[in-house]
């Protein structure tokens, strides 16, 4: 699994505003398109980036029959989300 990389993601918006991740997509080293469903997010914290403040969304989810933990990154100038590393 590539580190620091953009990812297709579909995700929520609260009323309130609040955005949350619930699925990402993604090739993965065979160049085959993989689809992860997040089974939870663990926690999210705010960066800043160059001025705007960016959710950092530390997800789980069971690939291959494995639990994945990894973190996404929002960022809400470009409206793009990036994978940034996985943990486990």
């Amino acid at each position: 699994m590539a580190e620091n990389c953009p990812v297709d993601v579909i995700s929520v918006c609260s009323a309130e505003g609040e955005i949350r991740p619930l699925r990402l997509q993604m090739k993965d080293e065979q160049q085959q398109l993989l689809r992860i469903k997040i089974d939870e997010i663990l926690s999210v914290r705010e960066i800043p980036y160059t001025g705007v403040e960016g959710p950092v969304f530390l997800c789980r989810a069971t690939v291959w029959e494995r639990e994945w933990v990894f973190e996404l990154k929002y960022t809400i100038r470009s409206h793009s989300w990036c994978l940034l590393r996985k943990i486990n």
